[in-house]
């Protein structure tokens, strides 16, 4: 944990199913009441993912909770939500995409200096080899720990 940064939510079926190439940070486009519900950890990145449009670029599939006391100010919880990075860099991702066959996915949602950001992640595909050889060198390493504790 960094000075100022404050990790609201991970994607961690993100890392499960597909490689991180890179990752980029994005500032997203919300309003009052999302930003009061993302603070109270309302917010949810399963089967999200990002797509440009019209040389924007979009988050869809995020889930934000309305916020209790929001009432007639709370905004539909699926709605697209803009994201918030320089021209330059959407076109360069968007590229990367369209070339490599790549995909662009919601890694994790923080807080840094009271802002909401998101970290993006441009990914390639896991095939169901590579996921079971991630989780048996997960449960190896595991195992080795613990067997360290056991001997100390």
């Amino acid at each position: 944990m960094q000075s100022g940064v404050k990790v609201i939510a991970q994607n961690r079926k993100a890392r499960h199913d597909f490689f991180v190439l890179e990752t980029h940070e994005a500032g997203i486009e919300l309003c009052g009441t999302e930003v009061k519900s993302i603070r109270q950890g309302g917010v949810n990145l399963k089967d999200s993912y990002c797509h440009v449009k019209n040389g924007e670029l979009f988050a869809l599939g995020m889930h934000i909770s309305p916020y209790e006391k929001g009432n007639i100010f709370n905004r539909d919880p699926m709605r697209p939500k803009k994201l918030l990075m320089h021209r330059r860099e959407i076109m360069k991702l968007y590229g990367q995409v369209k070339q490599d066959g790549c995909a662009l996915v919601p890694l994790s949602v923080y807080l840094k200096n009271s802002r909401v950001k998101v970290e993006l992640g441009l990914c390639k595909g896991k095939k169901l080899y590579d996921k079971r050889a991630d989780l048996a060198r997960k449960a190896a390493e595991r195992d080795t720990e613990r067997s360290l504790r056991e001997r100390d």
